[in-house]
Parts: structure tokens; C-alpha cells; sequence
């Protein structure tokens, strides 16, 4: 049984896709809302958060970023954003700020999100995530970047379940997939590669190349946020600073 990845399963990805943030803030363009709804996925926690750190009850917090995302759509703030408008992980940041300075309690924000659930928020365990982010206590806006990091690094393992599935190899995903990240409870290489019925060899290639689409995956996400590629190295050192500083 041969489980190496192939050269050909390691795809490219465009140099920036800055392109998506601004699709999102395109009304009239049929990538709008598939482009805003991608952003949202990976930013939704981390806004939920930050705003249970100022304090916010959670059904405060989850209204909040309900409504915030509603005013994002229906004030089309991304539009407002250019190709040298900086890192968008800042910009919501600064938008949600405003926008919660603005927004008094439950009853505003009823009225500005009108109800409407933007997406889909599992704030029971969004509550028990952030449960187990209260034994340390750094800044609201650490925790934001923290949280960014872990949703960007989750969106990126998301990707590449993804694409082992749609070629048949999911199991082989699921058992290499704790040496992506280094996870200390993950099986010797001579283990793993008695479970996928191949040498210990294969399983250390497939590994590297599995670690090098990991990458590439990574940096797309990355890509997605900010207007100039030159950037998206500094944005990896950030994430890997925030995830590093509260982990």
C-alpha cells in the first residue's frame, strides 16, 4: 500500500487573495456573500471573545456579533477597504470596537442586526472554549490575535481534510495529521505506518509533504487578509507569536 502523497497533490495558490476581502464588499457581485461568509467563519470566535472580555454577558457577546456582521454586510464596510488598506484581522477589529462603543445592550443590538442571524454561532461551545481561555489574562486584543491564530490554523487543517477526502485518503489524513503540528500525543512513525499498512520511510516522506502543503495551506489563509503579499511573512510571524505568547 502506498500512501505517499504525489507531486501533483501539492497545488499552488495565487500570490494574494486580497481579492476575497474585496468580493465582500462587492453588493452587487455573486461572490459577495460566499467571500463575506468564508471571512466570517474564521473571525466570528475570536470577535465572540473579544467581546466577552469587555465584559459582555454571552448572549450580549453572541447579539453583538450577530448584529456586527449585519452591519458589516448592510453598511458594506469592506468596501471601504483598499488594496493598501493594511491587514484586515485590524480593520474588524477597529470596525467591532466602534461599532460596540456604539451599540447599547441587547435592545441596540436587535435593532441594527434586526434579528437577522447572519451566521450560524455555537455558543455552547464557543462558551466552553472561552472557559478555558480564563486561566491566563493577557489583553482583550492578545486574546483577538490568539484566537485569530487558532481559527486561521484551524481554517487551514479544514482545507486540507478536505482535499485528502476528495481524493479517497481520509483515513490516511486522520492518522498523520497530529505530526502537522507537533502534537506530543502523536503515534511513532513506526505505528502510524503500521496502521496505513506501510513503511515507516513512507510515513516520514508523505509527512514532509503533507507539512509542506500544511504550509502552503497556511499562507493562502493568510494571503486572504492582507492587500500586499510582502506582508503575508510578517502576518505568519504574528500568528505564530500569538499562538505562542498565550499557548
Amino acid at each position: 500500500m502506498n500512501t505517499e502523497l504525489s507531486t501533483d497533490s501539492v497545488r499552488g495558490f495565487p500570490q494574494t487573495h486580497w481579492s476575497l476581502v474585496l468580493a465582500a464588499g462587492e453588493p452587487h457581485s455573486s461572490q459577495a456573500a460566499a467571500a463575506l461568509e468564508e471571512l466570517c467563519r474564521t473571525y466570528w470566535f475570536p470577535l465572540y471573545a473579544f467581546a466577552r472580555r469587555l465584559n459582555h454577558a454571552p448572549d450580549q457577546a453572541e447579539d453583538l456579533t450577530q448584529a456586527f456582521f449585519a452591519h458589516l454586510l448592510e453598511k458594506q464596510l469592506v468596501s471601504k477597504l483598499t488594496p493598501g488598506g493594511g491587514k484586515f484581522r485590524s480593520f474588524l477589529l477597529i470596525c467591532f470596537n466602534h461599532f460596540i462603543a456604539d451599540v447599547k445592550a441587547h435592545d441596540a443590538c436587535q435593532k441594527r442586526g434586526g434579528g437577522r442571524t447572519f451566521i450560524p454561532l455555537n455558543t455552547r461551545e464557543a462558551e466552553a472554549r472561552f472557559g478555558r481561555e480564563l486561566s491566563s489574562n493577557p489583553t482583550p486584543e492578545a486574546f483577538y490575535d490568539r484566537d485569530w491564530a487558532l481559527a486561521t490554523v484551524n481554517e487551514a487543517l479544514r482545507s486540507m481534510a478536505a482535499e485528502f477526502a476528495s481524493s479517497g485518503r481520509q483515513s490516511l489524513f486522520e492518522t498523520l495529521h497530529p505530526f502537522l503540528a507537533g502534537d506530543p500525543e502523536a503515534p511513532p512513525y513506526a505505528e502510524a505506518a503500521r496502521q496505513l499498512g506501510t513503511t515507516e520511510g513512507t510515513v516520514k516522506v508523505t509527512v514532509s509533504r503533507m507539512r509542506q502543503r500544511y504550509r502552503e495551506l497556511l499562507r493562502a489563509r493568510i494571503a486572504h487578509t492582507v492587500a500586499d503579499p510582502a506582508d503575508i511573512d510578517d502576518e505568519l510571524r504574528h500568528l505564530l507569536t500569538a499562538l505562542t505568547a498565550s499557548g
